[in-house]
């Protein structure tokens, strides 16, 4: 069994999602969000968010962490902070021995739905099937972060098959 910890990172809000990946099951583990006070200074919240992080890995224990890289939109303050919320959540799982892997937007769509061009209620709409989950996890950055993790246990599998066949 491999445990995987989906991260969707944000400075306001930092979506989470924990899978257990069984051979080809997936099974929701916890799920959730991390969420900082928007009149607060920058660098109290990165503390906030990296005390978070630190709880949740020494609470659930995930084998892998998976991220999802960053890409620049028109905001550049947003991106800004976001890179260093990003960065905090990436020093809270190197700490913690949690090997990390990060996946574009275009990767996360083809995992999930099969098409690099899907939807964001796609993806949302086939993680809430894959996970067989009553409905789509609110914020959205809850289901993000659960289709990061989906995405990592989708390569996973790929990675394994690929080894095997190189021995």
């Amino acid at each position: 069994m491999m445990r995987i910890l989906g991260i969707d990172p944000g400075i306001a809000i930092v979506g989470f999602g924990i899978l257990d990946k069984q051979g080809s099951q997936l099974r929701p583990v916890q799920y959730g969000s991390i969420q900082t006070e928007a009149g607060l200074p920058v660098p109290l919240r990165l503390k906030q968010i990296f005390e978070a992080m630190q709880s949740l890995l020494e609470t659930y224990r995930p084998d892998e962490m998976s991220v999802e890289k960053l890409f620049f939109n028109k905001n550049v303050t947003t991106a800004f902070t976001v890179s260093q919320a990003r960065g905090v959540i990436l020093l809270a799982a190197e700490l913690a021995g949690v090997p990390i892997h990060e996946y574009t937007p275009m990767q996360v769509k083809q995992a999930v739905t099969g098409y690099g061009g899907a939807e964001k209620k796609q993806i949302q709409e086939m993680t809430r099937m894959l996970l067989k989950l009553k409905e789509v996890p609110k914020p959205d950055d809850v289901a993000d972060a659960l289709g990061i993790a989906i995405t990592h246990a989708q390569f996973r599998a790929y990675i394994s098959i690929s080894e095997g066949v190189q021995k």
